[in-house]
């Protein structure tokens, strides 16, 4: 069975793209790559245990094993050792990436407090969008009572898009709730 935000990207996105800049070949549309879900922190210098936390979590969250994220240099100053892990990194692409993004939209981004929208000026040049989270409970699968500590989290979307327009069409078309200016 394939996911709904693919299947309403191959019938309607791809065309309303299409219609709206003009282009020539279908190849030029643009589409989602993939989403990168990190979360390092600055705790697991002190206690090598936080990472596996870090781990499970965002296993649970994702449905894939991350890859543990490890300091490239020492630093003294910082206690930190080289190839020391500091956190972990998933990276999403095919079903399981448009399983999470439908999750995020329809469950996740909705239990924030205070919600008003993403940011729309978090994109960096080149169509691909970044999003910072405070706090990892806002995903239905983490279990608040089985958490040690609350953490936040990077989830960087990936386009083929050209520049930043085009990139925030193609995410507001699969349902990000961009905030207006």
């Amino acid at each position: 069975m394939e996911a709904r935000l693919r299947t309403l990207y191959k019938s309607e996105i791809k065309n309303n793209l299409m219609d709206k800049y003009k282009y020539t070949n279908v190849h030029q549309i643009p589409k989602l790559e993939k989403i990168v879900i990190n979360c390092v922190t600055r705790d697991a210098v002190t206690n090598g245990k936080i990472v596996e936390n870090i781990v499970g979590d965002l296993a649970t969250i994702s449905g894939q094993k991350p890859v543990i994220a490890r300091a490239k240099n020492s630093i003294a100053s910082f206690k930190l050792r080289e190839g020391q892990a500091l956190g972990a990194s998933v990276t999403l692409r095919g079903a399981r990436m448009y399983e999470f993004l439908d999750r995020l939209i329809s469950f996740s981004l909705p239990r924030v407090r205070d919600f008003r929208g993403l940011n729309p000026k978090a994109f960096d040049g080149k169509g691909n969008y970044s999003l910072g989270i405070k706090e990892q409970i806002m995903f239905p699968e983490i279990s608040y009572d089985k958490i040690d500590k609350v953490r936040g989290m990077g989830i960087s979307f990936v386009t083929t898009a050209d520049n930043n327009e085009e990139g925030r069409d193609l995410l507001k078309m699969f349902g990000l709730p961009f905030r207006e200016k």
